[in-house]
């Protein structure tokens, strides 16, 4: 009997401890650089698009079926800037609840994390759209300076059927490389691995998570930026800082989803998936417990395509009001053009696009010289009637316009820096003139890029130079004159006209290349514009009616013979025929 009984209680304990195990599963969902695609319909090139939030929305609806409130929706930043509907209610409609945290009630977000580009909006912008989110933007390294303390909330607690979800926002350190003070006048950004192990241990000791997840706006190949700022760091966070079971990245705009080994030895998934709203970074998480503690965790990423999703046609009917104003602003009329500009020749030489930057930033300083890039790899506007829309063709982004003292020396290295990222050394005339990446452009695999970002491609106007292909890097660029015929000196100190981006130090082309270090920078700005390069563009045109660009042809690459040559080759690997 006894031995009867000693089975009946095994069976029993066998039953209990079964009834006392249970699996949970849950679904975070990640966007990231959604740069102002609130709408799936692209308003500067008045054309649908293949992302945006409608499609997102979507593609939701889908998975709460599934998952229900087990399901968590987070941003990644970069959403307040890149298309007008996002300037429309950053400057133009501030009374409103902006748009963008509109819409982020309405599709549920759980929490938001704030990128380089929401803090180039301004504090007055931010701030404003952070409180009428219904829901915490987190940023655990973004400091106020009079207290010591974090601007933001550094982190979330989450909890779905007793699992505990801790999320921690952090933001690349880097923006006073890129970005005027006043833009974060009081604030600080620390480095993010430091304040991501403080955390860790804080949120360990405190609430004892089941789930760590780092929402980090920074990418994934890590590197210095001016001597001192460990930009895109979040691989690195994922492998030196043990803890988290999900890295989120963003800011380089490059897909990935891959699994690193941490210096614990587990395993973290980290995913990105890069930008416009086009993906969402996807992870399923399934975990089982025995008597209310997680015992196994079986995390899985995949990143998925939003041009397979309808917008949600609730989604547009609620916010068709505010669309529809963004609608009639880009639709405004503010002048003419004689006829169509283009980014592609300005890969080539000197172009009727940029030049037409150029002259406004030397017409707006009254500099002696103005540097300036194309902000978009392939941009156009047309002949004809031109609108607001097609100013976000021209300039992409909310800079300022800087007129800053650089002497002839300065100004000479950092177009050695600019031509040396932008150009081969060219041994034949069978040599690709540009600096070229072996492997294609992802999503346009018969199509070349470039090796370094197009928009630290920096040209000159206001002096006469060559820049001689055959030379290697540091030697290529001959200055012959100032325009007016005058001598250019080395050593002489000139007015020179940037954009904010690059007067901060942005592309290193100041810094690494002029050899002016980070903290000086500052005290080279002369005067500063008290608003942004594009309602200046906007202005002048509206003045003007009719515009005939043309370009100054004061550079031209050499010897002239090669480059033509590789110049045809070059055009169609980069653009087609």
């Amino acid at each position: 009997m006894r031995k009867y009984y000693s089975i009946f209680l095994c069976l029993l304990l066998v039953l209990q401890a079964g009834a006392q195990e249970r699996e949970v599963k849950l679904k975070l969902i990640e966007t990231s650089d959604v740069h102002g695609n609130y709408s799936s319909y692209d308003f500067m090139l008045r054309q649908a698009s293949e992302g945006g939030l409608p499609r997102v929305q979507t593609y939701l609806t889908q998975e709460r079926r599934k998952y229900g409130g087990n399901l968590i929706l987070l941003d990644n930043g970069d959403i307040l800037q890149g298309q007008p509907s996002a300037y429309y209610y950053n400057y133009i409609d501030t009374v409103s609840t902006h748009l963008c945290a509109d819409m982020m009630n309405y599709m549920r977000y759980d929490a938001g994390n704030m990128g380089n580009h929401d803090v180039e909006t301004g504090r007055g912008v931010f701030d404003r759209w952070t409180k009428d989110c219904d829901f915490p933007i987190l940023g655990a390294n973004i400091i106020e300076t009079s207290t010591g303390k974090a601007h933001f909330p550094p982190y979330i607690m989450i909890e779905r059927e007793g699992i505990k979800i801790a999320v921690l926002g952090m933001i690349t350190p880097a923006i006073p490389a890129w970005l005027s003070e006043n833009l974060w006048q009081g604030l600080r950004f620390d480095d993010m691995e430091e304040t991501a192990r403080r955390w860790v241990r804080t949120i360990r000791e405190t609430e004892r998570p089941d789930l760590l997840v780092g929402l980090f706006h920074s990418g994934k190949q890590a590197y210095v930026l001016n001597g001192k700022y460990n930009e895109n760091a979040s691989a690195d966070i994922a492998r030196r800082v043990p803890g988290f079971d999900v890295v989120m990245m963003g800011h380089d705009h490059a897909l990935a989803c891959e699994k690193v080994i941490n210096v614990a030895g587990d395993s973290v998934l980290i995913i990105n998936p890069a930008n416009s709203a086009r993906m969402v970074g996807e992870v399923e998480i399934t975990l089982r417990l025995q008597s209310h503690k997680v015992v196994d965790k079986q995390i899985e990423g995949r990143l998925v395509a939003m041009e397979d999703y309808e917008p949600d046609a609730a989604f547009l009917h609620r916010f068709n009001p505010q669309l529809d104003a963004v609608s009639q602003f880009v639709s405004k009329k503010i002048g003419v053009l004689t006829k169509t500009i283009s980014t592609r020749p300005a890969y080539f030489g000197s172009s009727a696009f940029i030049d037409l930057i150029h002259s406004l930033q030397l017409d707006i300083t009254h500099a002696d010289i103005s540097l300036a890039a194309p902000l978009s790899f392939d941009a156009e506007i047309r002949a004809g009637d031109i609108y607001v829309s097609d100013m976000f063709n021209l300039y992409k982004y909310e800079n300022m316009l800087y007129t800053m003292q650089l002497s002839g020396r300065e100004i000479l290295g950092a177009l050695e820096m600019s031509y040396a990222q932008w150009t081969n050394r060219m041994q034949s005339a069978e040599d690709d003139l540009l600096l070229l990446r072996k492997e294609p452009r992802p999503g346009a695999e018969d199509r070349a890029r470039f090796q370094h970002a197009s928009y630290n491609f920096d040209s000159a106007a206001g002096i006469i130079y060559t820049v001689d292909v055959t030379k290697p890097a540091g030697e290529k660029v001959s200055i012959i004159s100032m325009a007016d015929g005058t001598p250019f000196e080395l050593d002489k100190m000139y007015k020179v006209a940037v954009n904010s981006y690059r007067g901060n130090g942005g592309g290193e082309l100041l810094t690494q290349g002029a050899g002016i270090p980070q903290e000086e920078l500052k005290s080279r700005i002369i005067a500063s514009t008290d608003k942004d390069l594009r309602y200046y563009l906007m202005q002048y045109i509206e003045q003007m009616q009719t515009i005939r660009p043309k370009a100054l042809n004061q550079w031209k690459f050499i010897p002239e013979g090669w480059v033509e040559q590789a110049a045809r080759r070059d055009y169609v690997r980069l653009f087609g025929s």
